[in-house]
């Protein structure tokens, strides 16, 4: 069965939680569909008796949770994750709705880890935890009341990875949706990060902005590199080029106006 090799892989991050009944309700959603990796970012209280006492059962998820400082941290080896998110932010980014997006995180667990990003209560993700993530995904409730509870948000979400799973157990649908076996590994979370902000700095010392704001550019620049999921030798040379660049204008500069 497919949820015996790719559940292992999928992680359930919950972002700044407030009250920790949240997190043991979101743990049983885990447990009764079949997921067990559970990690908190930066949690307001826990370990808690409330987390365990609404655990009601899957205290074996609670036990295994591991917390982070930060999202970063903890999505630093991941090759997929996706952010969910009650509305639609100023960050441009691909949007799947809950099949689509089991689908998906099934399909990247043949590459490793792969992450799925609820945020706080009240507030939802920050656009920079959402920079972080390579596509959205949206629960499509009613519009005058759209704000899911985390528990339920989490339980909706690991139906359809169930679904999907299951689907693709039987006899005519395939197991996980590969395609052939890349040379090199895609690039993780963590290396993704360093591209950017390698990037960042090769466009500052460059003078690309010429003053303005870069913000916009790199929100494009993440979105597009993102997309393109490039691989550990792609991001390897990407990272030559900049260097190279940097060279150039560290040279361009010591050569003055006349040089």
């Amino acid at each position: 069965m497919p949820s015996d090799t790719a559940f292992p892989l999928i992680r359930i991050v919950l972002v700044g939680t407030s009250h920790p009944g949240n997190i043991g309700a979101a743990a049983r959603a885990m447990r009764t569909m079949g997921l067990s990796r559970l990690d908190l970012v930066a949690p307001e209280r826990f370990p808690h008796r409330e987390a365990d006492a609404m655990a009601a059962g899957a205290d074996d998820v609670l036990a295994g949770a591991r917390v982070f400082d930060s999202l970063a941290e903890a999505i630093d080896d991941c090759r997929w994750v996706m952010g969910c998110t009650a509305r639609r932010r100023s960050v441009a980014m691909d949007e799947y709705p809950p099949d689509a997006a089991a689908g998906r995180m099934l399909d990247a667990t043949a590459q490793g880890p792969v992450a799925l990003v609820f945020g706080r209560e009240r507030t939802g993700l920050t656009n920079e935890e959402l920079m972080l993530c390579h596509a959205a995904v949206h629960i499509p409730s009613v519009d005058d009341f759209s704000s899911l509870n985390l528990a339920a948000a989490v339980q909706v979400l690991a139906w359809e990875l169930r679904r999907e799973a299951l689907a693709r157990s039987r006899a005519d649908a395939p197991a996980i949706i590969s395609g052939p076996a890349p040379d090199e590994p895609p690039a993780s979370a963590g290396q993704m990060a360093g591209l950017f902000e390698h990037l960042a700095q090769t466009l500052d010392d460059i003078d690309f902005h010429k003053g303005r704001s870069p913000d916009r550019v790199m929100r494009r620049l993440r979105q597009l590199f993102l997309r393109a999921q490039p691989d550990q030798r792609e991001v390897r040379v990407l990272r030559g080029i900049f260097s190279d660049a940097q060279r150039m204008a560290r040279l361009a500069r010591g050569a003055g106006p006349g040089g």
